[in-house]
């Protein structure tokens, strides 16, 4: 399989999928939302392979590897998040918190544009917590594993912080849409008409966004197994996009 020279064309199909899905929120029917979506992100996953392949090097090949994990295990949160129940939705967000964990051992292995997490990314903590102060009373069963995703998008979005516009744009993205789905199902009284295409949006936008700056970054030849040299983040931080 060749490598797209351009990652445009490549992203093309998943861009479209998310504006159908989107107006099918509005216009159904339900099993063609259901349908599109199960399909959006193994259409991103195949841009980011016609993107990066041919990797020619292990280091590059891990990045890419560990992108596409983070993909396919957002996959199965799609699809389990499908089906109603508590348990479904635990199922689903397990799923989602591998992908979070997938997501920060890629971004702490990738060349950073920053040394250190910046000011403003230590504001998702804080959201966290005043997310959860709301969600707890009325989480039941589902408290534990809502701290432990809580922990762990939370991580993920400060470690995306570290890197280049596009991919802490897209953990920004992904707080947002994951906050907003949390809301709509735990807490009381909460809701509005545009509620789902709030969510939905937000989240295409967050694993589009993350898929487009790691794939630039491996392209260009940054994505590396040791990412603790000075010199690597120099030259991270004078190619950033």
């Amino acid at each position: 399989m060749t490598r797209f020279r351009s990652p445009v064309f490549a992203f093309a199909p998943y861009l479209a999928l998310s504006v159908v899905h989107l107006v099918l929120l509005y216009i159904g029917p339900a099993w063609s939302v259901t349908a599109t979506k199960a399909m959006l992100m193994p259409l991103l996953a195949l841009a980011v392979v016609l993107c990066v392949r041919p990797v020619g090097s292990r280091d590059r090949r891990a990045p890419a590897s560990l992108l596409l994990a983070a993909i396919a295990l957002s996959w199965g949160g799609d699809v389990l998040l499908s089906f109603p129940g508590d348990g479904w939705f635990a199922a689903g967000l397990v799923s989602f918190l591998l992908a979070h964990v997938a997501y920060i051992v890629l971004f702490l292995r990738m060349p950073r544009v920053r040394r250190h997490p910046p000011a403003w990314s230590y504001a998702y903590w804080a959201w966290m917590i005043v997310v959860l102060g709301l969600l707890l009373p009325h989480a039941g069963s589902l408290a534990v594993p809502l701290v432990l995703y809580a922990a762990a998008i939370g991580m993920m979005a400060v470690c995306a912080s570290l890197h280049t516009r596009w991919i802490a744009l897209g953990g920004a993205f992904f707080i947002a849409s994951d906050s907003v789905l949390a809301l709509g199902r735990f807490l009381p009284g909460y809701e509005f008409v545009a509620h789902d295409f709030v969510v939905m949006s937000t989240y295409l936008a967050a694993q589009g966004l993350i898929a487009w700056g790691a794939v630039a970054a491996i392209r260009a030849g940054r994505a590396v197994s040791d990412p603790s040299s000075p010199a690597l983040d120099r030259r991270a931080g004078a190619t950033a996009p």
